[in-house]
């Protein structure tokens, strides 16, 4: 058996290996880090994540003696080694063949051999104990798969569906599985972790686990969503776990945390309206002053790397990159933003900033309140009424020459077309710039169709809609607030029944730690969260006859539909008719039943009137 101990995907800066035959042990460790390492538009050679921020441990111990070892360091092969060390870089091909260490240990013939092996960010002793704790000297098998199988049974659980289809049912539960795969524990039995900074902290007294591993970007838009709707407990931990993990690392809020380390990917501040949405849904078990605080000067006060180009564009090291710059323009200037796209930058940030004054409306923090919130109308600064369109801006006041609706300068992983709607906080005032609520469905329709009219919604063109990444996941969803929600139902229905399905083809894209996944409950469930910062639920159509969510604070969410047609022919919510289109926060807070009778044309009257639409503000 090989134990590769310095071929972490990434590369590795050192790695360590020891063998006791006498005790029957493999124990070593890894120095390595290096998230996105290979990545072209993370700075190549000079990538800031190319270094190491973790050293993972492990204990092996087996039931039968080795009858051999070995080790081996670069090419030195070593045949009854019980030692070695050394990493194999952070460079990639030639650069990197042939280097690194590991050791082995063989069996003579003849029967099972068992091996339990535990890990840790700590040391090797604490990987030992982990090992014990969770898989003691009695376990089997077949007992880890069973307590493995009744753990995730209970996950999944939570949320019970009856009444689809077959494949409706594999494919949903599949999601949610995936869903809840992040974030992952990551202190030890004894409460330790290993910190941002690099050093051991343990764990605040009263929290259940520290929580790391955050895909800001990406799970800000529907997979916090998800774990906050059915573990607000594990939500409140992860928040936090995230404000520890900051106040490590000088009080910065990074964008993509691997275990509780900065990488700096993508682009936005997406911890603020993250945490905001915890705090929205009810996860507030975590020091929620001392967050709002810490992400409010994130978001007021210019930090040192602001200015930093290092990591550009993917990775910038900076974040809220030139903040100075950007308060006194309102806008993210594209020839000196020191971020991946400008115009993306705006969004993000005006989005961010509405989260903020969300959660400090609740807080009964007006100050911060009346501070922040008009800040969450800068992406106005960024939209172009001579095009129609969101655009790359210069500081001078100048729109990027060469500007088309496909066009990603400006952007981040995705194209003028598609961020134009990233603007969920704020339907009416988009609609209002493409001409008034008409003409705003009008050019949704075009968003989701070719020039035939035919449906296009499963990716490959800039100007459509994409369902393998995230800036435009939400788009389905804003004909709510245009007045026309029989064209959300149609089009989260399209989505759901060709972008998604069972097998390895099942899922669209990269689900981006469960955020594609996510997306896929909310539509199956014919709810969807309307704006990050708050916990209003749009309505779509559900694909089952009957949703049952018990949330881990003890809250019961039902959904019944009388049939899986597509369109919505009238909604009651706990037995009164509802004429809107959308859920209030008290439903998700003190728990309901909403009832649907849908049917297979389209009411075109129902939760139209302006009165009915859902509240942007």
């Amino acid at each position: 058996m090989l134990f590769r101990t310095s071929n972490s995907l990434n590369g590795s800066e050192d790695a360590r290996i020891d063998i006791d035959a006498s005790a029957r042990t493999v124990n070593g460790s890894v120095l390595t880090g290096g998230f996105c390492g290979r990545r072209g538009n993370g700075g190549g050679a000079t990538n800031p994540n190319r270094r190491s921020y973790y050293r993972l441990y492990f204990s092996a111990v087996f039931d039968r003696d080795f009858a051999r070892t070995g080790t081996w360091q670069n090419a030195t092969v070593t045949p009854g080694g019980t030692t070695a060390t050394g990493g194999e870089g952070y460079l990639t091909g030639a650069d990197r063949a042939g280097k690194g260490s590991g050791g082995w240990v063989g069996f003579d013939a003849g029967g099972d051999v068992r091996m339990r092996i535990g890990i840790s960010y700590v040391s090797t002793g604490a990987a030992a104990a982990n090992r014990d704790a969770e898989v003691p000297d009695t376990a089997t098998v077949d007992s880890v798969a069973a307590a493995t199988r009744d753990a995730w049974n209970t996950e999944l659980g939570r949320i019970g569906v009856g009444g689809g289809t077959a494949a409706r049912t594999t494919a949903f539960y599949t999601a949610v599985y995936h869903s809840l795969m992040q974030p992952q524990t990551m202190n030890d039995i004894d409460g330790q972790y290993l910190g941002a900074d690099l050093q051991v902290h343990r764990m605040r007294a009263g929290q259940r686990a520290v929580y790391g591993t955050f895909s800001g970007w990406d799970q800000y838009r529907a997979q916090i969503q998800l774990l906050a709707l059915l573990r607000p407990d594990v939500a409140g931990d992860m928040a936090q776990s995230m404000l520890d993990f900051a106040a490590q690392n000088n009080g910065v809020w990074d964008r993509w945390l691997h275990l509780g380390a900065p990488t700096h990917v993508m682009t936005g501040d997406p911890a603020a309206p993250t945490l905001a949405t915890y705090y929205a849904m009810g996860a507030a078990d975590f020091d929620v002053d001392a967050a709002l605080e810490s992400l409010v000067k994130q978001a007021t006060v210019q930090n040192p790397d602001a200015l930093s180009d290092a990591g550009c564009p993917g990775q910038c090291l900076g974040q809220r990159p030139t903040l100075n710059t950007y308060l006194a323009l309102k806008y993210a200037a594209n020839d000196i933003c020191h971020c991946w796209g400008g115009a993306a930058e705006t969004l993000e940030n005006s989005l961010a900033d509405f989260s903020l004054a969300m959660w400090a409306q609740r807080a009964g923090r007006g100050d911060l309140y009346r501070q922040l919130l008009p800040r969450g109308d800068y992406w106005k600064n960024t939209f172009n009424p001579a095009v129609g369109y969101q655009a790359a801006r210069r500081a001078d006041g100048s729109w990027q020459a060469g500007f088309t609706p496909s066009t990603d300068v400006g952007f981040a992983q995705g194209s003028s077309a598609t961020y134009t709607w990233m603007v969920p906080q704020d339907v009416s005032g988009l609609a209002t710039l493409m001409g008034g609520r008409p003409a705003a469905a009008t050019r949704l329709d075009g968003f989701f169709h070719d020039e035939n009219g035919n449906w296009a919604v499963l990716g490959g063109n800039a100007l459509r809609y994409d369902p393998t990444n995230e800036p435009g996941i939400h788009a389905p969803w804003l004909y709510n607030g245009l007045g026309q929600p029989w064209k959300t139902q149609a089009t989260v229905r399209q989505i759901v029944d060709t972008a998604y399905g069972i097998g390895p083809g099942g899922l669209p894209g990269n689900d981006d730690l469960g955020t594609m996944s996510s997306w896929y409950v909310f539509a199956a469930i014919g709810l969807f969260p309307q704006v990050p910062g708050r916990a209003e639920l749009l309505l779509g159509s559900p694909v089952f006859s009957r949703v049952v969510i018990d949330r881990a604070n003890g809250v019961r969410l039902t959904v019944n539909a009388n049939s899986a047609d597509t369109y919505v022919q009238g909604v009651q919510l706990n037995g009164s008719a509802l004429r809107r289109s959308w859920l209030p926060e008290s439903y998700l807070q003190r728990g309901g039943t909403v009832t649907f009778t849908l049917g297979p044309t389209a009411n075109t009257t129902w939760a139209t009137a302006a009165s009915d639409l859902p509240r942007d503000h």
